[in-house]
């Protein structure tokens, strides 16, 4: 019997259920058809926040960031292209601080831009501060899940 896994989908928030095998190979969300994985950070309110951090059995990794900050700004590019890279082992998502104060209090989010490493639901490690290469990201992140 082959492991499955749950996977959120971006687009639609969605829970799939995806063999394990299955998870490089642009699985597609069973309810609007698009893919698991695009490559890209996902935007996420409060809502999808609960149901990506809580029901993936993939790590999240959350940007907490602000349209303002220009370190925000200045690591972008590179969160990014981390996606690219790091997907579909880890999830890459985007929380805006200004929209959802309520969840950056809740994580109590001192500084922007802050990494936060989710697995199994649960907060394993934090970065504050700005990375400026897709490579330093994914490094930064292998550390955190050996």
């Amino acid at each position: 019997m082959s492991e499955t896994r749950h996977i959120v989908c971006p687009h639609c928030h969605t829970t799939n259920r995806v063999q394990a095998a299955d998870l490089g190979k642009a699985a597609d969300c069973g309810k609007c058809h698009q893919p698991l994985f695009a490559g890209q950070p996902v935007a996420l309110d409060a809502a999808s926040f609960e149901r990506h951090i809580g029901r993936n059995e993939v790590p999240v990794l959350v940007d907490f960031w602000a349209p303002w900050c220009g370190p925000c700004r200045m690591m972008a590019p590179a969160f990014e292209q981390a996606a690219a890279q790091l997907e579909p082992k880890v999830r890459l998502a985007k929380v805006n601080t200004e929209e959802e104060q309520a969840l950056a209090a809740r994580f109590n989010i001192r500084s922007i831009p802050t990494l936060a490493l989710f697995v199994g639901g649960r907060e394993v490690a934090r970065q504050p501060g700005a990375m400026t290469s897709p490579a330093q990201i994914a490094a930064w992140v292998q550390q955190h899940l050996r």
